[in-house]
């Protein structure tokens, strides 16, 4: 085989594995999902999370299964249309129903303190 020739394939397989990323990057920016959100307790005030900063109740933060910690997810309440942008900071247990856990700031400007759970609609941000 020719240096020409297997430069080529390299070059295209270089391409295809590119495409592919800027794929699967795109598609974590355009992520959305629907489902409960809840809120810490305010015990948890001071105390470290996953990510290794202390948990902050007047924070816009927010604790996620999957998403990686500084990413920005824009929190809407289904059942009034307020909407908060949080930064994820924590890592949920899969066992957790909630799709995303807020701190008792973000769940004050939604409105569901009193009720401690809500329909949400969850999108990351670019």
């Amino acid at each position: 085989m020719s240096i020409v020739m297997r430069t080529g394939r390299l070059a295209i397989a270089a391409a295809v594995v590119s495409l592919a990323g800027l794929l699967l990057a795109g598609s974590a920016l355009a992520q959305t999902e629907e489902g409960t959100a809840s809120f810490y307790s305010d015990k948890f005030e001071g105390k470290k999370t996953a990510s290794g900063q202390p948990y902050d109740k007047g924070a816009l933060t927010a604790s996620h299964k999957k998403l990686p910690y500084g990413t920005k997810v824009q929190v809407t309440n289904v059942a009034n249309g307020k909407s908060v942008v949080v930064t994820v900071n924590d890592r949920m247990a899969q066992s957790n129903k909630s799709v995303i856990e807020l701190s008792r700031k973000a769940a004050e400007e939604l409105d569901f303190t009193k009720t401690g759970k809500t329909k949400v609609k969850v999108e990351v941000q670019k």
